[in-house]
C-alpha cells in the first residue's frame, strides 16, 4: 500500500518520505525502526536538569511568556524546584497562545547550556493526561532518523510515532513471516508481528530485546545466507585449474630470499596452496597491514602459477603502485629467471606492443599493470591466477573484463590483497563468500613506529628533533589534510606550512620537495622521485596524493592537525615510516582544543600499532560504510537494524546457523526451506558476488 493513503500523509508529505528516507509503501515504512527510545513515563525536576543529558521530561506550570521582538518568544516554567527558559523560534503565535500562565503541560526536549543559564529549544508539549494512563501502552516511545526538510514539512517525531500507529493498525497484517518455524525454535526468536510491533511501541524492556533480537538475527542470518550459498554453489560448480606442482622458479626464489618468512606468511602460502591444488577455483582475500610482506606471498603465489605452466597478473589501482610493486618484484625475481612486465596507461606504444606480444606468446610470465591490463588488445596465452591489489577500488564491470582473458576452460585463481585492515565481523560481511587469510605479524628488521602526540607549544623542540634526524642521514614526510581537493584554506595551511618548513631548513643545507595535487604531474613526479632518491630531506605533501611511496631512509612522518583525519587514514600514512632498519617515529600534530572523539583517536593511535584493533575502533565510531576516509564499496545490502560494529556475536551466531542450514542443503531444495528460498529470491538479496571477478 502507498504511505500516502495512510491517514495524516497525503501526496505532499509522501513525497517527502520518499526523498529523505527513502520509504513509499507502508510495508518499508514498517521496516524503518527507531534508533533509540525514550521513557515518557519518568519526569526530570528542573533542579536536577543539566546540558549534558539527553532528552528529558519535565512536569511544569508557565509562569511568564515573553515575545523578543516578533523573532523569538522566551517561556519561563516552573516545576517548584526552579525555573527554566523554553526557547521557540517558530510558531510563535500559536505557543504563545497554548501556553497561558498559571497552565500546567508536560514539556519534552533537549536540554542546553547558554550564557550560563539551561534552556530548552523547541521542545514538544503535551497536555497532562486525565485520569490513569492505559496500563496496556507503551510509555517507551521510539525516535526515529529525521531531517531538517521532514521537520520543516511538519514530520516531526510525534507525527512519525502516529504515522508509525496508522501503518501497524493498516500494514502489519500483511507481512508475512520470514523465517522457518524451525529455525525460531532453535534459535529462539519471536514471531515477525510481535517483533515489529514491540520494535516500534515496546510493550516494556523485554519485549524490546526479544523483537531487538529477532530482526537483528534475520537481517545478518538473510545476508550470511546469500554469501555462504554463492560460496557453496562454487565450490560444487567452478572447477578450477589444478596446480600440483611448486616449480624450479618458486624454489629458486625462496631460497634465494634476503631473510626468512615469518610464521604467518608460510601459513598463507600453505593456505593458498591447498586451494590451488583443489581443482577448485581459489577466491582468496589476503588482509595484512602495511608492510607485513603482501608483495612476498603474491610473488611466491605467481611462481606456483608458473610452475604449472600458467602465467600471472597483478593488477593495482594506481601507477604509482603498479610501478612500486613492479620494483619490488624484479628484486624477488631475479634469480628465478622468470620474464616480467610492466603495462600502465603511460606505457609507450613500443613498449605495449612488446608486451602484447610476450603475453600473446606466453614468455612474459608475470605481467603487473593497472587498468591497463583489461584493454581489449591485451591478450594472455594461458592466465591462470589475477592477484587484485586493494580491490575495492575496482569496479566489477573492469573486473569482469579481465575474467574473461582466461585461456582454459576453467577461470583463473583469484588472490585479492589489501592493506586496510578490516574488522572480522566487516570481513565476513564485505567478502563473506571469500576465504580469509590474515597475514597479522610484521617480517625481521621492521622495528616499532613510535607514536607522539604534540600540541603547537611543541614546535620548537620537533623542528630540533627533525634536524638531529637530518643530520643521522634520515629523511621527513610532513603531511597536511587535504580534506577537499577545492578547499582554499587546505592549500593556504600547506602552502604556509611549507613556507615556515623552508625558512626553518634552508637551502643549501636542508633540501624540501613540496608534492600536491594541484601540481602538474610532471612537477609531482619529479619531486617525489628527488624525495624517494634521497635528493630532497623532507617531502611536505597532502594526504590526497599517493604516498605510495617506499622510501626505507625516511624515519620520521610528521602529520600537521591530525585529528582532521580518521583512524585508519593516520595508520596508513604511519605505514609509511619504519620500513628501513632505523628506529622510526610518527608525530601527531594537533591544535589544543579537540573534541572527545578526535582525543580519543588520538591516544588510540599512540597506544597501538595494530591495524586491526584500529580499524575496529574507526568501525565504532565512524560506522562500517566509510572505513578508511574514501567510500569503501559500503555493504552488499543495506542494514535496517543490525550493526556490523556492535552486533558481532548476533553476526557469528547468524553465520553458523546459515553455514548449517546449507551444509544439510546447500540448494535450499527441502520442504522445511522453502521460506528461505523465496526470501532469498527478493531483489535485495541479488548481492554482486564480490570475489569473483564477474
Amino acid at each position: 500500500m502507498d504511505i500516502q493513503f495512510l491517514p495524516g500523509v497525503g501526496p505532499k508529505r509522501a513525497d517527502l518520505l520518499k526523498k529523505e528516507l527513502a520509504v513509499g509503501t507502508v510495508g518499508e515504512l514498517l521496516r524503518l525502526y527507531p534508533f533509540r527510545y525514550i521513557d515518557r513515563s519518568s519526569f526530570v525536576r528542573i533542579s536536577e536538569a543539566r546540558p549534558d543529558m539527553a532528552y528529558i521530561q519535565i512536569k511544569a506550570r508557565v509562569v511568564r511568556v515573553d515575545i523578543i521582538e516578533k523573532k523569538r518568544l522566551s517561556v519561563w516554567i516552573s516545576d517548584g524546584t526552579g525555573e527554566i527558559e523554553l526557547v521557540f523560534f517558530k510558531g510563535i503565535k500559536w505557543v504563545a497562545e497554548k501556553l497561558k500562565p498559571g497552565s500546567e503541560f508536560i514539556f519534552f526536549g533537549k536540554p542546553t547550556a547558554f550564557n550560563g543559564r539551561i534552556n530548552m529549544v523547541h521542545p514538544e508539549i503535551d497536555a497532562v493526561p486525565s485520569g490513569a494512563v492505559a496500563s496496556d501502552s507503551s510509555s517507551m516511545t521510539g525516535v526515529y532518523a529525521s531531517t531538517e526538510k521532514l521537520k520543516n514539512g511538519g514530520i516531526t517525531g510525534k507525527v512519525m510515532n502516529k504515522l508509525m500507529e496508522a501503518a501497524l493498525e493498516r500494514g502489519l497484517q500483511y507481512i508475512e513471516e520470514s523465517m522457518p518455524e524451525y529455525l525460531m525454535r532453535q534459535y529462539g526468536l519471536v514471531p515477525l508481528h510481535f517483533a515489529i510491533r514491540n520494535i516500534h511501541f515496546p510493550k516494556d524492556m523485554a519485549s524490546l530485546e526479544k523483537a531487538r533480537y529477532r530482526l537483528k538475527f534475520e537481517e545478518l542470518f538473510y545476508l550470511q545466507l546469500s554469501l555462504l550459498k554463492q560460496k557453496y554453489v562454487r565450490s560444487r560448480a567452478d572447477k578450477g585449474i589444478r596446480m600440483p606442482l611448486v616449480g624450479k622458479a618458486f624454489n629458486a626464489c625462496y631460497d634465494s630470499l634476503p631473510f626468512p618468512l615469518t610464521g604467518a606468511q608460510k601459513r598463507v602460502i600453505t593456505e593458498i596452496r591447498d586451494d590451488m591444488k583443489s581443482g577448485r577455483q581459489m577466491n582468496r582475500l589476503l588482509q595484512g597491514d602495511v608492510g607485513s610482506g603482501k608483495t612476498m606471498v603474491a610473488v611466491l603465489t605467481a611462481l606456483i602459477a608458473i610452475g604449472n605452466g600458467y602465467q600471472a597478473c597483478i593488477m593495482a589501482p594506481t601507477e604509482v603502485l603498479a610501478q612500486q610493486h613492479f620494483k619490488n618484484i624484479q628484486k624477488f625475481l631475479a634469480p628465478t629467471g622468470v620474464r616480467s612486465a610492466l603495462l600502465t596507461g603511460s606505457s609507450k606504444a613500443s613498449e605495449r606492443r612488446e608486451v602484447h606480444n610476450g603475453l600473446e606468446d606466453g614468455s612474459i610470465g608475470i605481467i603487473v599493470g593497472t587498468h591497463a591490463l583489461i584493454e581489449d588488445n591485451v591478450v594472455f596465452r594461458n592466465l591462470g591466477l589475477a592477484i587484485i591489489d586493494e580491490q575495492h577500488r575496482f569496479g566489477v564491470e573492469q573486473r569482469s573484463k579481465l575474467w574473461r582473458k582466461a585461456a582454459s576452460e576453467a577461470p583463473p585463481h583469484v588472490l585479492v590483497m589489501t592493506a586496510t585492515p578490516i574488522p572480522r565481523t566487516l570481513a565476513m560481511t564485505l567478502y563473506g563468500d571469500l576465504d580469509v587469510s590474515v597475514i597479522d605479524e610484521l617480517p625481521p628488521g621492521r622495528k616499532p613506529v613510535q607514536t607522539i602526540h604534540a600540541t603547537e607549544g611543541k614546535r620548537p623542540a620537533l623542528y630540533r628533533f627533525l634536524r638531529d634526524q637530518i643530520a643521522l642521514g634520515r629523511q621527513i614526510f610532513i603531511v597536511y589534510p587535504l580534506i577537499n581537493e577545492t578547499e582554499k584554506l587546505d592549500y593556504q595551511s600547506l602552502e604556509a606550512g611549507a613556507e615556515e618548513i623552508m625558512q626553518k631548513f634552508p637551502f643549501p643545507e636542508y633540501k624540501t620537495a613540496v608534492v600536491h595535487g594541484k601540481q602538474l604531474n610532471e612537477v609531482k613526479k619529479f619531486n617525489m622521485d628527488a624525495f624517494a632518491a634521497g635528493r630532497a630531506d623532507i617531502l611536505v605533501a597532502t594526504s590526497v596524493i599517493e604516498v605510495g611511496v617506499d622510501v626505507p631512509n625516511a624515519s620520521v612522518m610528521v602529520i600537521e592537525s591530525a585529528e582532521r583525519f580518521g583512524l585508519s587514514q593516520l595508520h596508513q600514512l604511519r605505514g609509511r615510516v619504519g620500513r628501513g632498519c632505523e628506529k622510526s617515529y610518527c608525530v601527531l600534530m594537533t591544535g589544543q582544543k579537540m573534541s572527545k572523539e578526535s582525543r580519543h583517536r588520538i591516544e588510540l593511535m599512540c597506544a597501538t600499532e595494530n591495524g586491526f584493533e584500529l580499524a575496529e575502533e574507526d568501525m565504532k565510531m565512524r560506522g562500517p560504510g566509510d572505513l578508511e576516509g574514501t567510500q569503501q564499496s559500503g555493504l552488499p545490502i543495506s542494514l535496517n537494524i543490525a550493526s556490523l560494529a556492535k552486533d558481532g556475536l548476533i553476526l557469528n551466531t547468524a553465520r553458523d546457523c546459515a553455514d548449517a542450514v546449507l551444509r544439510e542443503d546447500p540448494t535450499l531444495n527441502a520442504d522445511r526451506n522453502q521460506l528461505l528460498r523465496k526470501e532469498l529470491r527478493k531483489e535485495k538479496y541479488q548481492i554482486k558476488d564480490y570475489s569473483k571477478i564477474s
